[in-house]
């Protein structure tokens, strides 16, 4: 939809940025195209466009408002607001179509130039023109050329001292070649990495130096590893390092994607791009000189401890509190000896969440991988309860769909493990740590869950992942980082979740609401699940498709599909498509 216009609007956008009046507009009886709004950045992606779309995009922005206030013709408010609000005419419904880009707000009639300028000066007087330049999202999926991939490769070419890089995926060739180029020039570069440890115990010198972690080293790259699972996806490029007073200009980089070419161009991710956020690049420092405090080093597998650690001392009161940001990490739960962490049991990234969705007066919508973090379940199907007008979706990948007999059988393994663990703390914390999916009781408890659904058995060979771990408070706060919504993440696992608020961030907690928007309704407006049920109850066919275009179903309809799917060609559930799942894409009759 929108992606398919961008292209043909795009000389339009080159020449709005340039203020340049377009004649050809259905602007021109305004009168006013090369009225200038001070200095403003009116591209695809700039802060300046995401103040506009976030403007467009928020419920509070009526027509009324737009023609009032924003002195834009009554036909063209109606127009804005009708786009957004879908056929149903209400703000905050299933079927809006919020604005993705400045493309889509721009093929609305009687929007052009003069239009767009008018909706920033309103942006601005409304607070929403306050988003922070340092603060700026890319989504995936992406042409690689566009994706958070490229962008990294370009935020490594203009480093100057230090490359700090705590990564759990990693295979990108670009990024590859841009590290190799900055250690050439003199750059840095430490890289805390999750298959550091498997790459250090291949069984020859060979093998370990034509692994990842080999040929990072190879090129000048220190490559250390922790023994706890670590999951970040996070650089921190001439940051505070050896010198805090350089917090101010580092630029960091976090968010939900790994460095892989599936994370860019396949899955559901969203990256974030920060720069001048003081507070956040200290404790991004600190977690991980945490981190390389308790690692071991990739060449000799020997605690690494102080070598090569950074030396400025960041501290809790050296960190200045920003109103507008903060973030957690779960190795507040851990504990140190030499390079061994331990769990503490301790919940701080759980409570976080908790505490904001016990905050919530008008909605919350989750979009995450998982949903397995106990606390969050809870407390999710507990404000459904206490405030049932409070609009709660929660977005998960079809791995998470759980059939009613598979839900059953769960609590009842889980309470099996719970009395075999008696008293025992510990014991107790590993069952329900073990991996129990809340999307079904979820559901019972009336949450609105959807499920990004495109096969009928789940294989990680071809699966298109909702991979965000997002939460957005009443379109105002916004909470993203790595942090699966497990309770294994929460005790076993290197994450990280930032929180971004205030007038500040208005514009970038826009941009994620309407990325919700558009995944919740993925394939409906286009009929793929009624497209699909056609081919699978097709007497004649001889075979039908078992993985298929992504759409967003409700627990019911996955039922449904997945039971006409076993009706038509019961081969599905044999032995030979469990086994060979990578390579059973349709079933035959």
């Amino acid at each position: 939809m929108a992606s398919l216009r961008a292209s043909s609007r795009s000389l339009v956008l080159l020449l709005l940025a340039s203020a340049v009046t377009l004649g050809a507009c259905a602007e021109e009886a305004e009168g006013d195209d090369d009225e200038a709004v001070g200095e403003s950045d009116l591209t695809e992606g700039s802060v300046d466009a995401r103040s506009v779309l976030a403007l467009v995009n928020a419920r509070t922005t009526t027509r009324e408002l737009l023609a009032g206030e924003g002195g834009l013709p009554s036909s063209t408010a109606a127009a804005i607001a009708s786009h957004r609000d879908g056929a149903d005419g209400a703000a905050g419904t299933a079927d809006d179509d919020p604005f993705d880009t400045l493309a889509e707000l721009d093929a609305v009639r009687g929007v052009g130039p003069a239009t767009l300028k008018k909706l920033l000066v309103l942006a601005k007087k409304k607070g929403f023109g306050a988003a922070s330049a340092g603060a700026e999202v890319i989504f995936s999926p992406q042409p690689y050329e566009s994706s958070h991939l490229a962008r990294i490769a370009k935020v490594i070419e203009g480093a100057q001292s230090t490359i700090d890089i705590a990564m759990y995926s990693y295979s990108d060739a670009k990024v590859g070649a841009a590290l190799d180029a900055a250690v050439k020039r003199g750059v840095k570069v430490r890289f805390v990495f999750e298959g550091g440890g498997d790459d250090a115990r291949l069984a020859t010198p060979e093998a370990r130096a034509a692994s990842k972690s080999g040929k990072l080293e190879g090129s000048g790259v220190d490559v250390r590893f922790v023994n706890k699972i670590m999951h970040h996806k996070v650089m921190i490029v001439d940051g505070p390092r050896d010198d805090a007073s350089k917090a101010k200009t580092a630029k960091l980089v976090t968010g939900s994607g790994n460095w892989s070419n599936g994370a860019a161009t396949r899955y559901d991710e969203n990256t974030l791009f920060l720069s001048g956020q003081e507070e956040l690049a200290l404790r991004f420092q600190r977690e991980f000189e945490t981190m390389w405090a308790g690692s071991r080093d990739f060449s000799s597998r020997t605690p690494a401890l102080t070598e090569g650690a950074g030396t400025a001392v960041i501290t809790d009161a050296s960190i200045p509190e920003s109103a507008a940001t903060h973030v957690w990490f779960t190795s507040s739960n851990f504990t140190r000896k030499g390079t061994t962490f331990s769990t503490t049991g301790e919940n701080t990234v759980a409570n976080a969440l908790v505490a904001a969705i016990g905050r919530a007066t008008t909605s919350i919508h989750v979009a995450s991988g998982h949903l397995r973090s106990r606390p969050v379940a809870e407390a999710l199907a507990a404000k459904k309860k206490a405030s049932p007008n409070v609009d709660i979706r929660v977005y998960l990948d079809g791995q998470e769909y759980l059939s009613k007999t598979s839900h059953d059988a769960q609590i009842a393994d889980l309470e099996d493990c719970l009395v075999k663990a008696g008293d025992a703390d510990a014991k107790k914390r590993a069952c329900t740590d073990s991996g129990f999916l809340f999307g079904y009781q979820i559901g019972e408890a009336g949450v609105d869950v959807r499920y990004k659904y495109y096969a009928y058995r789940w294989d990680n060979t071809y699966a298109p992942q909702m991979h965000h771990k997002y939460m957005v408070v009443d379109g105002k706060e916004l909470f993203t980082g790595s942090y699966n919504l497990s309770d294994n993440a929460e005790h076993e696992t290197f994450e990280n979740m930032a929180w971004f608020g205030g007038p500040e961030n208005a514009a970038l907690v826009q941009s994620y609401e309407a990325n919700f928007s558009s995944m919740w309704e993925t394939g409906r407006a286009e009929g793929k699940l009624e497209a699909l049920r056609r081919k699978v109850d097709d007497a004649a066919a001889t075979t039908i498709p078992i993985v298929f275009e992504p759409m967003a179903l409700g627990w019911s309809e996955v039922t449904e599909l997945k039971r006409a799917i076993r009706a038509s060609c019961p081969a599905v559930d044999s032995v030979e498509y469990r086994k060979n799942a990578a390579s059973k894409l349709s079933c035959r009759k």
